[in-house]
């Protein structure tokens, strides 16, 4: 949920006031009212995404292969996956490669993953240890906004959480990797996800439990699930606006939020600077990381440059119900609509004890947005659990990421616990 603070807080800046703004008397000098049009268009300031980077380039300038593959979902939706088949180190190219698949959290894409470099990123750490890497994307974001009927400029595209991206998403995703020829004959692929790229796989495993078994591990980073011990003041402040069926979450469900382009870059760029009045509002990890050098500052470079990458604000209002319920559960669409999509006034919760995979939850005491205290009740309902606790008071919901040691306290040993399942 990298910069949601921000996100989230224009979002409801927006929603009230909207009216507000709309009403207010305007100047009639001329003088007085900025050009943003012409500050925004600056030549000497002004960063584009035109010819920006992508996965492809993120991967191939290190030497390695990469792939880009369209799976089309149950319901309709195009998604990417990118893929580094094998190692040019290793040149195991025709070799049997056990599959390892990596998914992203929110406001995120597949760019996040390989922004470490050769040496620690987790995608390439994978394919020299002899892995067929997959990289996912959520529906919505920057490589899948296509649909097979659905315009992106209609709010039925739009109409979709995280629980869509598990059920439909990723389930596409896992099953065409072992549809491939590598994938053939396997009977599983390893999994690893950061926050939402968890929770989608909790809704997953959960919701078809017949993809337990095409599990072999799970590696959940900064797991989310159960959410009402989230200490965090946007959330705080937000989710009793934006967590129940009412005037707020009406105006802002279903349509694109923070899109991949020119002016939303801009505007992060800008209101996250340390001089900027709202600077308070971006991610408090983040600005703990910076000030402390606990990040690699060229993978965060990188990742301020490619997110946010575009969600459905769908996604945002689910986790704010989360936040105020105190349940991990489908939508709540408000009880006439429950009783239609349901056939009970209220969803039911996510039966998370069918979970039979290898799950490896991988968390910490700092982690403003998945509380220790959620995940240990989410783990008491998983009947097959490794639980990684990390032993840095300060590591928080991003360096399981971009933290600079990243690779010996993270990728290494997940790396590890791989090659033991596969006789390595």
């Amino acid at each position: 949920m990298y910069r949601s603070h921000i996100a989230v807080f224009c979002a409801l800046v927006g929603i009230f006031l909207g009216p507000v703004v709309q009403s207010a008397p305007f100047s009639n000098d001329p003088a007085e009212v900025s050009n943003f049009y012409e500050l925004f268009n600056n030549p000497d300031a002004h960063v584009s995404l035109i010819n920006g980077p992508d996965t492809i380039h993120f991967i191939e300038e290190h030497g390695y292969p990469a792939e880009r593959h369209y799976v089309t979902t149950e319901d309709g939706y195009i998604i990417s996956l990118f893929r580094i088949p094998y190692s040019h180190n290793l040149q195991n190219q025709e070799e049997k490669k056990p599959i390892a698949f990596i998914q992203h959290g929110l406001f995120a894409s597949s760019d996040f993953w390989p922004s470490l470099g050769p040496d620690d990123g987790l995608p390439f750490l994978l394919s020299d240890a002899g892995y067929d890497v997959w990289l996912g994307n959520a529906r919505g974001n920057r490589y899948s906004k296509n649909h097979t009927s659905r315009l992106t400029s209609h709010p039925d595209f739009w109409r979709f959480s995280w629980h869509e991206i598990g059920y439909f998403d990723i389930a596409a995703a896992i099953d065409y990797t072992l549809s491939t020829e590598n994938g053939q004959d396997q009977e599983g692929i390893h999994y690893i996800g950061h926050s939402q790229g968890t929770t989608v796989m909790f809704v997953l495993l959960s919701s078809r439990p017949e993809y337990n078994d095409k599990i072999k591990t799970a590696h959940m980073l900064a797991p989310v699930a159960f959410m009402d011990h989230m200490d965090d003041v946007m959330v705080n402040t937000l989710s009793p606006y934006l967590g129940f069926t009412n005037i707020y979450s009406t105006l802002f469900c279903s349509q694109e939020f923070l899109p991949h382009n020119d002016f939303v870059l801009a505007l992060m760029y800008s209101v996250c600077r340390p001089e900027s009045i709202v600077y308070r509002f971006c991610s408090n990890s983040n600005e703990t990381n910076t000030d402390s050098g606990r990040t690699n500052s060229t993978a965060s470079a990188l990742t301020f440059g490619v997110m946010p990458a575009g969600v459905s604000t769908d996604q945002i209002l689910h986790y704010m119900q989360e936040h105020q319920s105190g349940h991990f559960r489908q939508f709540d669409f408000g009880t006439k609509k429950n009783k239609k999509a349901y056939g009970t006034d209220a969803p039911e919760d996510y039966p998370t004890e069918l979970i039979t995979t290898e799950m490896h939850l991988w968390y910490s005491d700092n982690d403003e947005m998945s509380a220790v205290e959620d995940v240990l009740r989410v783990a008491k309902t998983l009947p097959n659990k490794v639980m990684h606790h990390m032993e840095d008071p300060l590591w928080d919901h991003m360096d399981f990421a971009l933290n600079w040691e990243v690779r010996q306290y993270i990728n290494d040993p997940i790396i590890a616990i791989l090659n033991e399942y596969e006789g390595k």
